[in-house]
């Protein structure tokens, strides 16, 4: 299995706060890579530097890079837009546009030059079933997304990412604000979308991180401490700190 991206010496600060310390990590492609550690370590604001939305942040400073396809996206040539495109996020909260179930999936195509009607519907219907919501949606695309529960909009948040064709899908504790039917047809759509892309979720559920992911990182306060293969490093892991966190010592 290749890798799709790496992260080396990766630093970030808020103003004088050093959020980050010198991350090093490398993700393969198509598997499930999860971030644990306890509130407030830097999982997903390390999340966040892999597709620059960090940037958003006006007292931000990063050094280090983040290679993706083998160049560094924090490089000045590098189209942001497009590199979201590529690398798409789904956010802890739900959050559709106010607009028709339809208009959220177009939007991003349409951004993106897709004007022709055919073609949207046919992304349309292939990102909802990709998300696994198709079949729940499709007599009501005209309805408006925020009538939708929490479940379903969160699937529908994941299928507008997936419309504009991204490689990787960075997911932000997706499943913290649903309930427990809801986070495990996410849980069982993450395995089914592996397949075909490369999913990063930062979660605060360790047993979540054990029942999806292929690979697991701990961090704790702003340094990644361990990462490994999940099963190992649940198991054996290698550092004191990990062992300590996911034996509910801390946390």
């Amino acid at each position: 299995m290749s890798d799709i991206m790496t992260a080396k010496d990766l630093s970030l600060w808020y103003d004088k706060t050093q959020a980050l310390k010198n991350v090093n990590i490398t993700i393969p492609e198509k598997s499930i890579t999860a971030f644990i550690g306890p509130s407030g370590c830097g999982k997903s604001t390390f999340l966040k530097t892999l597709n620059r939305m960090n940037d958003l942040i006006p007292s931000v400073k990063i050094i280090g890079e983040v290679c993706y396809n083998g160049q560094n996206i924090y490089d000045n040539s590098v189209d942001v837009n497009e590199l979201r495109r590529e690398i798409g996020m789904v956010f802890q909260k739900p959050n559709p546009f106010p607009m028709s179930i339809y208009d959220n999936i177009a939007y991003g195509p349409r951004t993106h030059g897709i004007k022709s009607k055919v073609k949207l519907d046919e992304i349309v219907e292939q990102s909802l079933r990709d998300a696994a919501i198709w079949d729940e949606v499709k007599d009501r695309l005209k309805k408006n997304a925020l009538g939708m529960s929490g479940g379903q909009q969160q699937r529908l948040c994941i299928a507008r990412a997936l419309a504009v064709k991204p490689k990787i899908l960075l997911m932000d504790e997706p499943t913290s604000a649903l309930d427990p039917i809801s986070t495990s047809r996410i849980e069982e759509l993450a395995i089914e979308l592996k397949k075909s892309y490369t999913i990063v979720i930062v979660t605060h559920n360790m047993q979540q991180a054990v029942r999806i992911s292929d690979n697991t990182a701990f961090f704790l306060l702003g340094e990644l401490i361990e990462y490994g293969e999940t099963e190992k490093l649940f198991s054996q892991p290698t550092d004191k700190r990990t062992e300590d966190y996911i034996t509910g010592r801390f946390g």
